[in-house]
């Protein structure tokens, strides 16, 4: 298989390039904290300096940051990826970013002589750590078709969605759905709490009907065990919900229920927790 790089090696990250090794690639990495690839550089990946040593030894190079901003940076900074070698090579951003960043990062790349796609995915630390996360893919079909190998590595679903900015475009629609799962779990817990319900009862029986979702299933018992590590960041989360109300408005339509939980989310990063996991919204009520 190509070499690949992976730019970005955070809670999922991670998880992915460690499916890659399995997988047999050889996979260059580069991390803002170096620390956080030790591990990586352990089971067999290769540090390298900055993105742009990252892009001169691999063929096929992929980002995951935090936000559009240091996508921007990784990109089009000092010795960032545009700054390589990156002539006839394919540059995957997997960030939650915004549709207009992925149709300009894709713009730069085609002057250079490369191409592009952007690639979120949705699936949470779970997916990444089983290799079954949905990847959601915008950009041209003739360059999907020489990576979806490589996607399917560490993917249970990848599917084209369209022309570049539109895996961005489906991963808002994603996080627009799992706003109203995550909102409707964490009220469903405060309303069984409140009439004295046995928790794990309630879950145990609305979680086998048609309440039953990722979010019920995956978050609810973590908030049992008062476990609020991040599977995805609350900071994050409420970036995504801002992209997708701010691509709403672009598009002159309304989004009420997914503006409400943006206004949750930035209520609980507002209180200091923005470094808990999205399933820590239950704090809004219960003192934890």
């Amino acid at each position: 298989m190509e070499t690949i790089g992976f730019i970005g090696t955070g809670v999922m990250g991670a998880s992915i390039v460690k499916h890659l090794l399995k997988a047999g690639c050889s996979v260059n990495v580069y991390n803002r904290t170096k620390s956080k690839t030790d591990e990586l550089v352990k089971e067999g990946a290769i540090w390298q300096d900055t993105p742009k040593d990252v892009t001169d030894k691999s063929d096929v190079i992929f980002s995951m940051v935090g936000y559009p901003k240091d996508v921007e940076e990784i990109y089009y900074g000092e010795n960032g990826v545009f700054s390589g070698k990156v002539d006839g090579k394919i540059v995957i951003d997997m960030t939650t970013s915004t549709p207009s960043l992925a149709k300009k990062i894709e713009e730069t790349a085609l002057e250079l002589g490369a191409e592009s796609l952007d690639a979120p995915v949705s699936g949470g630390d779970l997916g990444a750590k089983n290799g079954t996360l949905t990847t959601m893919v915008g950009g041209k079909k003739e360059v999907y078709d020489k990576v979806e190998s490589i996607l399917n590595v560490f993917s249970s679903k990848a599917n084209l969605q369209g022309k570049a900015g539109s895996g961005q475009h489906t991963k808002m629609a994603n996080q627009i759905m799992i706003a109203g799962t995550m909102t409707g779990m964490t009220e469903l817990l405060v309303y069984a709490k409140a009439a004295g319900l046995d928790l794990e009862k309630v879950l145990d029986t609305v979680g086998g009907g048609s309440a039953a979702n990722w979010s019920l299933a995956n978050y609810a018992p973590r908030i049992l065990k008062e476990d609020f590590t991040p599977g995805f960041f609350a900071k994050h989360f409420l970036k995504d919900l801002n992209i997708a109300l701010e691509e709403a408005e672009k598009m002159s339509i309304e989004l009420p229920a997914t503006k409400e939980a943006r206004n949750l989310y930035q209520a609980l990063v507002d209180q200091g927790f923005e470094n808990d996991g999205t399933q820590a919204l239950i704090k809004l009520w219960w003192d934890i």
